[in-house]
């Protein structure tokens, strides 16, 4: 039986080909996806927060049956098979049990709910060998860590430009350990967020301008943002380790929308998952620029949060560029901006 698959899915089957979603190996069955769900864990105990699932349309999902195999199409193209273990149906419940809200109004909600509820789950093979050429693979970044002689590595996850918030917290990460790996989402992201484009053209400046090149690694991560606050923060830790970072950086309201989320959830889950997550974890305060202090701060190492505090975010960055006004430079250094605005497009429509 043929499954039409779309860029998304497409990317899942790549990155699991990869490794890079170790130690997963297929589309989750039943049973992971209910522990999943359920415990953060696979059914085997391994710490896995996200639900990675293969979705069917409901007028396949009654004729398909374990042991059968599956080939999946993307625009026409046979590029993987599917060996059927297990069927299943993804529930309102679910959902919201993984992203804290059933609202429509929270991004990955409804991209969720606009897949099929129907969800088949085993081991997957790609068949089209060619799609690998351009992907992200563990062995590739292991092997420039290690020409580069670092030992230990703090991955960075981002979607957005370089600001001088997350400088701060690269250049602690730096402090810490020989190198730094700058990993952005260059998949998926909701409307307004900023363009692969844009973030990968502000990174470059940074990296060719103001950091030492032999202690940083960029390459884009190519996957969707789920926006599931917590859970993803855990999701992005596994990742990077699978890309042979030896730390990663948590901070505030990561993967995190709208208000959805509390600030340092994400640090919660982290601190109860670390232990069998393989990676060490920086969970990191908020930096913001302090006007009494005189520079980038946070609340650790600063008694003004509630007088003098200048916030800085990649929201308040995007609405200052989409409203026309240049950010001021305690937020974003102007040869960031310079490099934003060169890159063309600057936000998704």
């Amino acid at each position: 039986m043929i499954v039409m698959i779309n860029e998304e899915t497409l990317q899942d089957v790549i990155n699991l080909e990869t490794g890079l979603l170790a130690p997963l190996t297929g589309f989750m069955g039943a049973e992971d996806f209910r522990s999943v769900v359920e415990c953060c864990r696979l059914a085997d105990g391994q710490v896995f927060p996200l639900p990675i699932t293969l979705d069917v349309p409901e007028e396949q999902f009654a004729d398909i049956r374990p042991g059968d195999t599956l080939t999946l199409e993307h625009n026409g193209v046979p590029v993987a098979e599917l060996d059927v273990e297990s069927k299943f149906c993804m529930t309102d419940g679910d959902i919201e049990t993984v992203f804290r809200t059933g609202e429509d109004a929270h991004p990955g909600v409804r991209k969720e709910r606009g897949r099929s509820a129907c969800r088949v789950g085993g081991p997957v093979r790609l068949t089209d060998r060619s799609l690998l050429a351009d992907a992200l693979k563990p062995e590739a970044t292991k092997r420039a860590f290690a020409e580069k002689g670092w030992k230990t590595v703090v991955g960075f996850q981002t979607r957005n430009p370089i600001h001088k918030a997350h400088e701060h917290i690269q250049r602690i990460g730096l402090e810490v350990c020989d190198g730094l790996f700058i990993n952005p989402i260059v998949g998926w992201k909701k409307t307004g967020d900023f363009t692969e484009e844009a973030v990968m053209a502000a990174y470059r400046r940074m990296i060719e301008e103001f950091y030492p090149r032999n202690r940083v690694h960029i390459a884009g991560l190519k996957t969707q943002m789920r926006y599931a606050g917590p859970r993803e923060a855990v999701f992005h830790a596994i990742i990077r380790r699978n890309l042979g970072c030896t730390h990663f950086i948590i901070g505030r309201d990561h993967a995190g929308v709208g208000g959805y989320y509390g600030a340092y959830d994400a640090h919660a889950l982290a601190r109860e998952l670390e232990p069998d997550l393989g990676i060490q974890l920086l969970l990191t305060r908020e930096p913001y620029f302090c006007k009494k202090c005189g520079q980038i701060v946070t609340d650790k190492h600063c008694a003004h949060y509630e007088t003098d505090r200048v916030e800085i975010s990649g929201t308040i960055i995007r609405k200052y560029i989409s409203d026309g006004y240049i950010p001021d430079e305690v937020m974003l250094r102007k040869e960031i901006f310079d490099a934003i605005l060169g890159c063309g497009q600057v936000f998704i429509p």
